[in-house]
Formats: structure tokens, sequence, C-alpha cells
């Protein structure tokens, strides 16, 4: 599976663990930046990797800052990308069940490692169900269509 992951500086240490969490399991990834903890604008990586996704150059994103929502909020500008924060097994889980979230948004400053390493797992380890949630997510993509 191709994922793209990036960050702004408060996520930085968090998105190195998570390559190596992602390689681990043999993921193709393509680190977006930054390359350092000096201060960055998220909206600039933000972006790079839903731009990725949206167009089908990955099949799904990372994306840590301090809250995880501001990247949501840019990723969500992206046709055919839904980003979310999930902060628990089970908003990771029912966000790919339900959602097929395919940009997973994440915070470095309020979760523990423990949490994220759980978070990562259970997010690429499931599957969307489709069924009467394709339908749901159709209607999403309608929507972006219209705008």
């Amino acid at each position: 599976m191709r994922i793209a992951i990036a960050s702004d500086h408060r996520g930085y240490l968090l998105k190195e663990r998570i390559i190596s969490q992602l390689n681990s399991i043999g993921c193709d990834v393509s680190d977006e930046g930054p390359f350092s903890d000096d201060s960055v604008d998220y909206p600039d990586f933000a972006a790079s990797v839903a731009r990725k996704v949206s167009e089908g150059e990955a099949d799904r994103g990372i994306l840590i800052c301090g809250t995880g929502i501001g990247m949501a909020i840019v990723a969500n500008k992206f046709s055919g990308v839904r980003a979310a924060p999930c902060v628990d097994e089970v908003s990771a889980k029912l966000s790919r069940q339900h959602n097929d979230l395919n940009v997973l948004c994440l915070s470095g400053d309020l979760l523990s490692m423990n949490t994220v390493d759980r978070v990562v797992q259970t997010w690429m380890e499931t599957d969307f169900e489709g069924g009467r949630h394709k339908r749901r997510i159709d209607k999403i993509g309608e929507l972006e269509q219209a705008t």
C-alpha cells in the first residue's frame, strides 16, 4: 500500500516513528516532510499529502500536527479526500469501516506513543464495509462535484 505522510514541527518526531511502523508492515511510504523539527506552516504539508491521495498517487495519507484538526481541515479541501482526527482504536476502526477514511490525522501533542501505534495499526488493518456506507460516501462525492 502507498502511504503519503507529513507533519508540522509539532508532529515531526511522531512522523518518524510512524514511518518505521509503516515500513515494518511493508508499506511504500512517501515522506512529504518536514525533515526537521524547525517551525513550519501545517497547510503546506497537509496539501502535499492530500494532493497525492486526491490524484491517486497514494492510496492513503497520514498527517500529524498539534491536534490533528488543522491538518484535517486542509486535507478535506481536496476532492476525494476524507480526513479526520482519530484519537483511539474505536474511532480509527469506525473511520475506515463506515467512512472509508483515506487520510488519518493525528495529534502530536495529545496522544501517547502507544496509543498512536495502536491507532495506526487499527486504521491500516481495517477495511471499508461498503453497503449502506458506500451510498453515503457516494453522496459526499456528489456534494464535492456540486460545489
